[in-house]
């Protein structure tokens, strides 16, 4: 059984702040269809929560929020009404925390994907804060919500003419020295090129040009290398979207909205577990052995080799202003500074549109 989408429901959109136009008048409401998930992430696409929490937080207080479908420009409405847990991705989330309390006194349970890379000297990631910056938002993030609810991402990984495995490990070694107290979860991620054009060609236009994949004995070394620096971190590591199996290393398959870690940390809620299909009378088994996701629950939006849950994305492509090298989500350094500029004027009037896509 395959994943059969989620329920329908009528939502009145267009009133209030939502619903002015670019030059802050308003627009009449009307009535649209629109989609009623559980699980929001928010976002595979763009960082919410380092650029967008305002927006998020006005959004959510609005119950719904419009998707622009990246493909043909149609538009989704979302609505909230019965979400029960939203999954954050960011590589800063640092100008997100005072929100997070206040998610918390809603009653929306989160938690954080906190993507922690070194790739200073190569320059490939220019709009984050430094490493030791990242660093203490990473430990103030996992002393606010706790370690259950803060997952590092180690993604991508690459190599360069300059940094071989040894290096990368080394780089990997360090930061996870620094932060392995502050959560109990590691998702990697090899980098793919070649399977993504846009990837390749937004690192030629930046001048990234020693950016490489793994060969397949690289991956066994740097799997090896990373099993031995967990001997001390006792970390359950996972690999996002990796068709090898790397199990004899210590490395699961990927979960990045992961069902054991909700099935694990938010199962409590009646309303979620029986969405996750799991009985009572289930024993959890020890956390070194991840629960799967079931077939029916698997997203069907995503690579047959990732293990995430179905959930509904409300970021939009071209809308980070991180501005990282090898991302695909960006069409240009160009489209994504003048939508940003746009959505703070818009911000700064305290308007807040129904989406973050502009355009």
């Amino acid at each position: 059984m395959t994943w059969q989408g989620w329920p329908r429901t009528r939502l009145q959109v267009g009133s209030g702040n939502a619903g002015r136009r670019a030059d802050g008048t308003e627009t009449s409401s009307r009535e649209v269809e629109a989609i009623v998930p559980l699980i929001i992430s928010a976002s595979r696409s763009t960082d919410i929560p380092a650029f967008y929490g305002e927006w998020f937080m006005d959004r959510l207080r609005a119950g719904y929020v419009k998707w622009i479908n990246p493909w043909n420009g149609a538009p989704l409405y979302i609505s909230f009404q019965k979400a029960r847990i939203f999954v954050f991705w960011s590589k800063n989330p640092e100008p997100f925390l005072p929100h997070l309390e206040d998610l918390d006194r809603r009653g929306y349970p989160s938690y954080m994907l906190f993507t922690l890379n070194d790739y200073w000297k190569e320059g490939l990631e220019p709009g984050v804060p430094s490493l030791e910056e990242r660093i203490r938002t990473f430990r103030s993030l996992s002393q606010m919500t706790g370690k259950e609810r803060v997952v590092w991402r180690c993604d991508p990984l690459l190599l360069t003419e300059a940094l071989d495995v040894a290096g990368l490990l080394d780089r990997v070694r360090a930061v996870g020295d620094a932060i392995a107290p502050f959560t109990k979860r590691m998702v990697i991620s090899f980098i793919d090129i070649a399977k993504y054009p846009k990837v390749a060609r937004n690192l030629a236009k930046r001048g990234c040009k020693g950016v490489r994949e793994f060969s397949p004995a690289e991956e066994e070394e740097f799997a090896a290398g990373l099993r031995e620096l967990n001997r001390s971190w006792d970390l359950v590591i996972t690999a996002c979207g990796e068709e090898r199996d790397l199990s004899r290393y210590g490395i699961g398959r990927g979960q990045c909205i992961s069902y054991d870690l909700m099935v694990r940390n938010f199962g409590d809620d009646p309303i979620l577990r029986d969405f996750l299909s799991r009985p009572d009378s289930v024993v959890l088994p020890e956390r070194g052995s991840l629960l799967g996701t079931p077939p029916q629950l698997k997203d069907p939006g995503q690579r047959p080799s990732c293990g995430c849950v179905v959930a509904k994305d409300i970021g939009q492509y071209g809308t980070c202003p991180h501005l990282c090298a090898y991302c695909y989500a960006n069409p240009s350094p160009e489209t994504v500074r003048r939508r940003y500029e746009a959505f703070k004027e818009r911000r700064s009037r305290g308007i807040f549109g129904d989406s973050i896509h502009l355009d």
